[in-house]
């Protein structure tokens, strides 16, 4: 059997696998190959600004609420109700996710 060997296993107090540490660059192509990774950028803007997730990517991706909102076919002022909410549904999640260019796993953080 061929197990990677590129890899480091740091064992817990029971002696079974607790974590295992992999190159970065591996780390960074079974990231992106997921589609799940977010710029360091939109968590900044997220934490330090306390931006929703989805006001962070839209400020990072330089658009504005009208031009989100046209595209998910709602008003700007629906659009603001949604990108203020913290606890988003999985189908809103997904619209705005669309309509960013994003995956919805991009948003949940």
């Amino acid at each position: 059997m061929n197990k990677p060997t590129n890899f480091q296993t740091i064992l817990g107090a029971d002696g079974r696998p607790a974590f295992v540490v992999v190159p970065y660059d591996e780390f960074l192509k079974a990231f992106e190959q997921s589609g799940e990774l977010v710029p360091d950028a939109v968590v900044r803007l997220a934490f330090d600004g306390e931006m929703s997730p989805a006001k962070a990517w839209r400020t990072h991706l330089e658009l504005t609420q009208a031009e989100v909102a046209s595209r998910m076919g709602i008003t700007q002022g629906a659009y603001a109700q949604l990108e203020a909410s913290q606890n988003l549904r999985k189908s809103s999640r997904e619209k705005i996710a669309a309509a960013l260019g994003i995956t919805p796993g991009q948003l949940d953080f």
